[in-house]
């Protein structure tokens, strides 16, 4: 089954969230992904299997052929067509997953809090970020010429 390109149906309201989905944009080179707020107001959820609740109580994405993946899964699909699909990997491990879906389903409920307890961590890790992406793209134009940088770089 072709997974990509996915649509992320995904909560901005939410600090934590936000600078996950931030992180996946700055990596999706491809455009393999593609990023809808659910807590949007003029969100309309009448287009898809599932609801505004729903989306907004765990992650969902929706495959090319329509098909909703929800919960870890989502990230195991995003981060690999960033190209971190290592990172995720144990997520799907027969083992672990019932441990990490299990695990997800609590974060994911305590989010606001979690953001809210961890702001100042997050908000530094966003600058952090923010100044890196700054950093390399400010390497690549030297002499007053600019290039497009490889995969490699």
């Amino acid at each position: 089954m072709n997974d990509y390109p996915l649509t992320l149906l995904y909560d901005e309201s939410c600090p934590l969230c936000k600078l996950e989905i931030d992180n996946l944009k700055a990596r999706n080179d491809r455009n393999l992904l593609r990023f809808i707020d659910v807590s949007a107001e003029d969100f309309d959820d009448s287009q898809y299997l599932a609801s505004k609740k729903e989306m907004m109580e765990i992650i969902h994405a929706i495959r090319p052929d329509g098909s909703i993946a929800k919960g870890v899964e989502v990230f195991r699909l995003a981060y690999g067509a960033v190209g971190l699909g290592w990172i995720t990997a144990p997520t799907g491990l027969p083992l672990l997953k019932p441990l990490f879906d299990w695990a997800y389903v609590h974060v994911a409920r305590n989010r606001y809090r979690l953001s809210n307890r961890f702001s100042a961590f997050l908000f530094k890790i966003a600058v952090d970020r923010a100044a890196r992406r700054a950093q390399k793209q400010s390497q690549q134009c030297k002499d007053g010429a600019c290039r497009i940088p490889t995969e490699k770089e």
